[in-house]
Formats: structure tokens, C-alpha cells, sequence
């Protein structure tokens, strides 16, 4: 009996597959329940234009960025979070769900993707179509933030105030949800990219040099920050000097990166608290001991908490796994149906 039992659930686990997505303008996570976060990888096809033949997704694409020859393109299909190419995406889709699945073949997964909060039925649509057509048999689609609130470990489900604010690649989503549902949202399209783009602009105007989005995004990690740090950070960079025409370094300082990025700082924690003022005053008040939490990877930018802290005089908390935080919520909701289908937008 234990043998049957053994080889019908070797049997069922080869056929059983389901995957949760969080399709991200930066990066594309998949999670399995057997195995967690499967897949971490940029949102990134290079294509060959010439030949019309996707020569590399993901990780081997994003290395390609700057160093194609003509014919080879590095697209990003998705742009301040939704499709911009819907066929890229799909065969992007189509890549990460097979490699997911591996061997199992035969299998259709169930999927669960996180989308903005403003996402329109258009869009919704397209997302919905593209993971049909690589291959799932059941398609839900959820918002980011309640994602984001779940994998944060909030309590959603509880009448009180929570409030969240997701800080991707190509959009920042604030949401504040009580009861399973959203009291009020907002998406901007002001995030990460925006401050890879913030210092590539400041570089150019102040030194005349040219950087790649790869060197710009070195610069966030390494000195980008929210409020003057306790102690001065420097790097060298380079790039391409627009009047001699030649590569060339410089060394940059954390103080010149926090100018640079004070506009799409100053956006973010407008928005939060355009959040705030609009939320209803019983749950308002919530956040005087909960706070606001924070996730995805612009939430690790230096002392954004901080600056919170002193625009808002409330509690400030980053996730504990900021960047897998929504495709974990996301997965969590795949391990319980009954909540999916109760704030699922569509399916």
C-alpha cells in the first residue's frame, strides 16, 4: 500500500505543475511550490532583426546590452510595467514557464501573475493571452501590491489599515488594503528605471560623459541614497567623454548621485503622501503604530526608510525579502485557492 501510494504521488507530482509570475519591467520571477523561486532572471530578449530569430532571453540577453553588432537587438518587452511587445513577451513567457516545468512535458500549468494596479482591460488581456499561448491551462491574474502585502507577511484579511508600497523597475505601486481588498491605489511610472535614466541625464549634463545603463545601475546600487549617508561613498565610473570622443573614468561621489536622483526621489514620497492624506481616518490611523511597509528593489535605495521616517513621522519597514516579495505572495496565493479566486481581477 505505502509502495502505491509512493508511485501515485511520484506520478501525480510529474503531472501537477504550478507556476506564480511576478512579470516585472526589470526582472521576471517564477515560483513552483516544490522549489520556491525557480527562476530570477532580466526581462531582457535580444533578437536578431535580420534574421527575425530571438537569439537569447534573460540573463545571457542582459549581458549582450551595449555589446550587439547591428542586426542583434537588446529589447526590454515590457515598459513601465505592462507589454510593450506582445509577441517578445510571449516567447520570453514561453522560455521561463518551459524552463520552470523542465522535463514534465506533457504539463499545462496553472499561472498566477502579479500586475500593476492600474493596468487597463487591454492590457490585462494581453498578459492573459500571451501565458495561454506559452502553454498554461489556467490563467489568474492579481495586483502587484496585494502580492507585495502578502509576501510582506501583512494581515490582509484583518479590518484594519495596511499599507504598502511596491518600488519596482518601471513602476511604483501604493496601495492601502483592509478586508482583502483595495481602500485606495495608485500606480506611478516613476521607479527604478527612472533613477537608472535620473543618473545617466546628471552625468551627462555635469561631466559630459556618456554612460551605459549597466554603469548607471552600478552607480544606484553602490551610491544612490534618499538622505545624506553617515559617512561619503565615491566610485569610479566610465563612459564615453562627449567632446573628446574617447572612454574615459571619473570618480563620482554619494552626494552628486542623491542630487541626481532628488526628482524621482521627491515623485515617490509625494505620492506617498497623496496616499496618506486620501486614506480614510480609521485606517489613517493604523499607520501610527503598522507604519508603511516597503518592497521591491527600489525600496533598498539608501536611506529612502529614513527619509520616510521624517516626511511622514511614521514607522517605516523594508520587506525581509524585498525582491522576491511579490512572486512570494504570489505563490502563496497559488497554495491557497479560495483567497486567489476572492481578489483574483480576472480569470
Amino acid at each position: 500500500m505505502t509502495k502505491n501510494n509512493s508511485l501515485v504521488n511520484k506520478i501525480s507530482q510529474l503531472f501537477k505543475n504550478e507556476i506564480a509570475i511576478d512579470l516585472g519591467t526589470a526582472n521576471t520571477l517564477l515560483w513552483t511550490e516544490d522549489e520556491g523561486v525557480v527562476i530570477n532572471e532580466p526581462s531582457i530578449v535580444a533578437v536578431n532583426t535580420r534574421l527575425n530569430t530571438i537569439e537569447a532571453i534573460g540573463s545571457r540577453a542582459k549581458a549582450m546590452v551595449g555589446r550587439t553588432p547591428g542586426d542583434i537587438v537588446a529589447i526590454r518587452p515590457l515598459r513601465d510595467g505592462v507589454i510593450a511587445d506582445f509577441e517578445v513577451t510571449e516567447k520570453m513567457l514561453e522560455y521561463f514557464i518551459s524552463k520552470a516545468v523542465k522535463k514534465k512535458v506533457l504539463v499545462r500549468p496553472k499561472v498566477v501573475i502579479s500586475v500593476p494596479s492600474e493596468i487597463t482591460p487591454v492590457e490585462m488581456r494581453a498578459v492573459q493571452d500571451s501565458a495561454y499561448r506559452a502553454k498554461a491551462s489556467e490563467v489568474y491574474l492579481i495586483l502587484e501590491s496585494m502580492a507585495a502585502a502578502i509576501g510582506a507577511g501583512l494581515p490582509i484579511n484583518e479590518p484594519t489599515g495596511n499599507m504598502i508600497v511596491d518600488i519596482g523597475g518601471g513602476t511604483t505601486d501604493i496601495a492601502v488594503i483592509s478586508l482583502s481588498g483595495l481602500v485606495y491605489s495608485r500606480t506611478i511610472k516613476t521607479a527604478g528605471d527612472s533613477m537608472d535614466d535620473a543618473i545617466i541625464q546628471y552625468i551627462k549634463k555635469k561631466y559630459n560623459l556618456l554612460t551605459g545603463e549597466a554603469m548607471a545601475e552600478k552607480i544606484k546600487v553602490n551610491l544612490g541614497s534618499a538622505y545624506p549617508l553617515d559617512e561619503e561613498l565615491t566610485m569610479e565610473i566610465k563612459g564615453r567623454d562627449l567632446v573628446a570622443g574617447v572612454p574615459t573614468t571619473l570618480r563620482i561621489n554619494d552626494s552628486e548621485i542623491r542630487e541626481a536622483l532628488s526628482e524621482v526621489v521627491n515623485t515617490i514620497v509625494e505620492t506617498i503622501k497623496i496616499a496618506l492624506e486620501r486614506t480614510p481616518p480609521e485606517l489613517a490611523a493604523d499607520f501610527v503604530d503598522k507604519g508603511v511597509m516597503l518592497t521591491g528593489g527600489g525600496s533598498q535605495l539608501k536611506n529612502l526608510d529614513k527619509r520616510l521616517r521624517e516626511e511622514t513621522g511614521l514607522p517605516v519597514t523594508i520587506a525581509e525579502h524585498p525582491l522576491t516579495t511579490v512572486v512570494e505572495g504570489t505563490g502563496y496565493l497559488l497554495k491557497h485557492p479560495e483567497l486567489l479566486k476572492k481578489i483574483a481581477l480576472t480569470k
